[in-house]
C-alpha cells in the first residue's frame, strides 16, 4: 500500500512539474515606425517564447529575417541595412516576471518583466509592462514598448533619416500552453 501511495505521489509531482514550462503555440510580434515620409510596419510570427511558471523566468529568441513587410523593398532594406540580419540573425529577451501570479487561477494580471534585451548585438537592461491572462491551461502574454534604435547601435543613413523613426513601437502577443516533450 505504501508503494502505491509513493508511486501515485511521484506521478502527481512529475505531472505538475512538467506543466510549469509553457511554450508559445502562437506568437505575433509587430513593430511600427512612424516618420514624416512613410510609416513602416512589420510582423513576425516565428518566435516561440518560453515561460517557467515556477520561477517566473521568460525568454524568447526572435529571428530578424522572419519580419514580413508590406513592401518587399522595405524588407530587403531592413535585413540588409538596419537589422543586418546576416550579422545579427536574432534578437533575444531573457527576463523574469516581477509579480507573484497564481498560475492556477483564471484571470487577467498586470505584470512587469525585468531582463535583458539583446538587439543588433547590443544588450540593454529593460523593464516591460504587460498583461498576463490565464484561461484554463492557456496563458496569454501581451506587451507594448518602445525601442530607441540608437540604443542598439542601429544606424540610419542621413539620406533616409526622414524615412525611419528614431523610436519604434513594438507589440508582442503570445498564447502559451504547457510544454509537452515529443
Amino acid at each position: 500500500m505504501k508503494n502505491i501511495f509513493l508511486s501515485f505521489t511521484a506521478i502527481a509531482l512529475s505531472t505538475s512539474m512538467s506543466a510549469q514550462i509553457y511554450m508559445a503555440k502562437n506568437c505575433e510580434i509587430t513593430f511600427f515606425s512612424e516618420s514624416p515620409l512613410e510609416n513602416i510596419e512589420a510582423i513576425n510570427k516565428a518566435a516561440k517564447p518560453i515561460l517557467n511558471t515556477s520561477t517566473g523566468d521568460i525568454q524568447t529568441k526572435i529571428a530578424m529575417a522572419a519580419f514580413v513587410f508590406e513592401k518587399p523593398l522595405m524588407q530587403e532594406h531592413f535585413n540588409e541595412n538596419y537589422a543586418e540580419s546576416e550579422k545579427f540573425p536574432s534578437a533575444t529577451l531573457k527576463g523574469k516576471i516581477n509579480e507573484v501570479i497564481d498560475w492556477t487561477k483564471d484571470g487577467e494580471y498586470k505584470a512587469t518583466v525585468t531582463g535583458k534585451l539583446n538587439l543588433h548585438g547590443v544588450e540593454k537592461d529593460r523593464t516591460f509592462d504587460g498583461i498576463v491572462t490565464i484561461k484554463g491551461s492557456e496563458i496569454t502574454i501581451s506587451t507594448k514598448f518602445t525601442i530607441h534604435i540608437a540604443d542598439h547601435d542601429i544606424k540610419v543613413p542621413s539620406l533616409y533619416v526622414k524615412n525611419i523613426a528614431e523610436d519604434v513601437e513594438v507589440k508582442l502577443n503570445a498564447t502559451l500552453e504547457p510544454y509537452k516533450k515529443k
